[in-house]
């Protein structure tokens, strides 16, 4: 085959950004001379995320519409995802590639339009267990969906769907970490039950509230806490655990940039249900108590809470009854050691483990099959 060319679009968040960069990192592993490029959106995370991780990405001045949608500022987000196509089809004639992946997000709206109207071939990967509205609009133009779920084809047609799960951040499953090493990052003691808790973006605030709420449950607990309270909520927290005094039991950080590590160090998380998380949970075989937001499309993060809960994969605590009973459920359930290898043996059994690289077969085969693609 020549050259391999592909386009890679979507964002917004990590959830988006995380399983792109791995598809991407996947294909190059199979076809190591591939021209690969991405394309976002201004202003979002992946216009820095994506450079950082090796790739050449293009930029559209495409935003979401606001709800409801009669609202009069959706003519100047039409205005914008017209223009945004244009710009997108400039690209895509001057790139001139053989498949156009989409990941979900803005983004990959404008771009995979574009793509079908000039005859690449589309497929595009589904992360949650609810299909998000670009990707549903989508789906009549991709000649492959890949989804991490069963059950997908309430969403599209069956006959294209691949069953493939989502790819996690390269560097997790590290076979030289153990938990003393890690424990000891933190300044933990590796025999202590310790419960990680990942308030990591702005929809996790009631997350942090939880912790804030509960400061002298966890200082009496004699348990061990890894608290990532994400960068928008640090300075605020530091100022409550300065009057309130922060346990020392507790650790906290605005971000930890080595996640494979605090994974590590905890017997249980306590996480969002994006599906970035969910997926690198199954995929370690973590015990998780997960606090679906209620702040999403069509409330797709409880779907994919509910996902695990039936298989008695993890558990559930509703946003609106998290400060009550949040950090009271994971100090039970830490101590419980059958209950923790109950849900993380659960959990493994639902984890893909070779996403990206499935995935990255599917794009190369589409790429083969293009006509005059040899």
């Amino acid at each position: 085959m020549s050259e391999l060319r592909i386009i890679i679009s979507g964002g917004g968040t990590g959830g988006h950004i995380f399983p792109a960069v791995s598809i991407a990192n996947a294909i190059r592993e199979l076809e190591p001379k591939a021209k690969i490029l991405f394309v976002g959106a201004n202003g979002r995370m992946e216009m820095q995320r994506v450079p950082a991780a090796g790739y050449k990405i293009v930029g559209l001045p495409i935003r979401g519409l606001y709800r409801p949608l009669w609202k009069p500022a959706n003519i100047g987000v039409v205005i914008d995802f017209l223009k945004s196509k244009r710009i997108a089809k400039k690209t895509i004639r001057e790139f001139a590639p053989d498949v156009a992946v989409g990941v979900g997000g803005y983004a990959s709206s404008a771009t995979l339009n574009a793509a079908y109207e000039l005859g690449i071939p589309c497929l595009i990967q589904e992360q949650n267990s609810y299909a998000g509205l670009t990707n549903k609009t989508l789906a009549k133009k991709a000649q492959k969906i890949c989804v991490a779920y069963e059950g997908m084809e309430r969403f599209f047609p069956k006959e294209r769907i691949i069953l493939a799960g989502n790819p996690v951040r390269q560097g997790l499953l590290d076979p030289t970490l153990t938990k003393t090493e890690s424990s000891a990052i933190f300044g933990l003691e590796p025999d202590i039950s310790t419960v990680l808790i990942i308030g990591g973006s702005l929809g996790a605030r009631t997350i942090n509230e939880s912790v804030l709420s509960n400061l002298e449950l966890i200082r009496n607990s004699k348990i061990q806490f890894i608290w990532q309270t994400g960068g928008y909520y640090y300075k605020e927290i530091q100022e409550t655990l300065a009057k309130e005094g922060k346990p020392e039991n507790l650790y906290v950080t605005d971000f930890i940039s080595r996640m494979e590590q605090a994974y590590k160090a905890a017997d249980i998380v306590i996480s969002r249900a994006g599906a970035s998380s969910i997926s690198e949970l199954c995929l370690l075989g973590k015990p998780s108590i997960l606090v679906p937001s209620p702040n999403v499309a069509e409330d797709h993060q409880t779907c994919n809470a509910m996902a695990l809960v039936n298989k008695k994969a993890a558990l559930i605590v509703k946003d609106g009854e998290a400060k009550d009973k949040l950090i009271q459920l994971a100090l039970e359930v830490v101590k419980d050691k059958n209950r923790l290898k109950e849900l993380g043996k659960n959990a493994n059994k639902m984890a893909y483990k070779d996403s990206a690289k499935m995935i990255a077969k599917e794009v190369i085969k589409l790429a083969s099959a293009k006509p005059n693609k040899k």
